[in-house]
């Protein structure tokens, strides 16, 4: 029998029997147990998190006295780690565009003018925080607009629920209409003072977001890069390489940078906890050098795919040896379920590859989506994970949700058959329940 935890740490503690998956640290191989124990309760600062994760028959000997929610048949899984969404999209998702320049001028940036009120973004950002809880996400990385008042209603937002949770004001000083344009100078003052007022506060992480290269003047790409500088601890967001119009452009207006990503290279905002959203369109020389950097990518099959513009290259990405997760891209993207990016993904890696026909296995199309996304945020062990000392956010998952689903589950024989029967059946009614901090949302 194993030792007993210290009985002054029982109390508090609370444990759920289910079936359970989290991911090993090193490989990202799945580890799964049919009949699971997750022991959670806090750590040395109060936090909730993980205490202990594996097989029943071997945990629960260790914990006496502690109240255990028997959830079988339902599967516990990492709650869903989103690597690129825009809030302020939210009631774009679903608008018919010749492609990502004429949906950003005709739908995108009209309505992201309307952030300018707090009373608006507050409503929009409770209404998408509940969306993401129902379709089992508890991290996202999050466009805001250029307007503070957006930053500001997210981060208050986001706070109130104790959720991990990063985002940043959009800098755009050019090729952007009235509304959403902003003023070099006044933009980096006002990114400064967000980082100041929330960066580290509980779970919040502060961006800095050039929206992409083309509508950001050199002067604006110079400061947001001085400001990464200044604050080496925050993250940095953008776009890069999604389309090919999107490629010339940036090549107009940079004549003098190697590529698109070197634009940004250039400025200082290539480097760890740097995610770009799409990186379809990069050669060699660029993929090896976001590897070296640490940066990672941001892959967005549902959006790639509503806007035609192209293929996220798995294998060409794995021999340079980058870092990449998977995004759902809201509104570009055309769901919040990670079961549909999820699924394009793995369409994705069958047609868009150097050599076409690579088969994602099931394992590692979610690890993409929970572990694999924490670790290019470089949140790895603390989010996206079940493994002991991360924070305890998780869903619970009903392998029964449909009809069909249950059909499809009660035949498989195996871990793969059954989360590839999630990937490509599931959507929000398969999320049960999911828990954030330890709290049921």
């Amino acid at each position: 029998m194993l030792p007993r935890a210290p009985s002054d740490k029982l109390a508090p503690m609370k444990a759920y029997r289910a079936r359970l998956l989290r991911f090993d640290d090193a490989s990202g191989q799945p580890l799964y147990d049919d009949d699971g124990l997750l022991v959670i309760g806090p750590d040395a600062q109060g936090r909730a998190v993980v205490r202990a994760a594996g097989a029943h028959a071997a945990l629960i000997d260790r914990y006496p006295g502690v109240a255990v929610e028997d959830l079988r048949p339902f599967l516990i899984a990492p709650g869903f780690v989103d690597l690129h969404i825009h809030y302020p999209q939210t009631d774009v998702i679903g608008a018919p565009a010749a492609g990502l320049l004429p949906w950003l001028e005709n739908y995108t940036f009209p309505h992201e003018a309307r952030f300018a009120d707090p009373v608006y973004a507050r409503g929009v950002a409770e209404f998408f925080l509940d969306e993401l809880a129902r379709n089992g996400v508890t991290t996202a990385l999050t466009f805001a607009t250029s307007h503070p008042s957006s930053v500001n209603a997210m981060f208050e937002a986001a706070q109130a629920r104790g959720l991990r949770f990063i985002t940043g004001k959009v800098l755009q000083d050019r090729h952007s209409p009235d509304g959403v344009r902003d003023d070099t100078e006044q933009s980096l003052i006002d990114t400064e003072a967000l980082i100041q007022r929330w960066h580290g506060v509980d779970r919040l992480g502060y961006a800095i977001t050039p929206r992409f290269a083309p509508t950001s003047t050199p002067a604006q790409l110079r400061g947001a890069g001085e400001l990464a500088a200044k604050y080496p601890s925050v993250w940095i967001q953008s776009h890069v390489a999604e389309n090919l119009d999107e490629v010339r452009w940036a090549a107009e207006l940079f004549p003098d940078s190697r590529s698109y990503l070197g634009v940004y290279d250039d400025f200082g905002l290539l480097r760890e906890c740097a995610i770009y959203a799409h990186c379809i369109h990069l050669d060699r020389a660029d993929r090896e050098h976001m590897a070296r950097a640490g940066a990672a990518a941001a892959v967005s099959p549902t959006s790639n795919q509503f806007l035609g513009s192209g293929f996220f290259d798995y294998q060409a990405a794995d021999a340079a040896g980058m870092r990449y997760g998977l995004a759902s891209d809201v509104g570009g993207g055309t769901s919040f379920s990670p079961f549909r990016t999820m699924l394009a993904a793995y369409v994705v890696g069958r047609e868009g590859q150097t050599k076409p026909g690579l088969s994602l296995t099931p394992g590692q199309l979610w690890w993409q989506h929970t572990a694999g996304a924490a670790r290019a945020l470089g949140l790895d062990g603390v989010v996206g994970n079940l493994l002991p000392g991360c924070e305890a956010d998780f869903v619970v998952l009903d392998p029964q949700a449909t009809p069909l689903l249950a059909r499809k589950t009660a035949q498989a024989d195996s871990l793969d058959e059954l989360l590839f029967a999630l990937i490509v059946l599931g959507d929000d009614r398969v999320v049960q329940r999911t828990v954030v901090a330890g709290q049921s949302r």
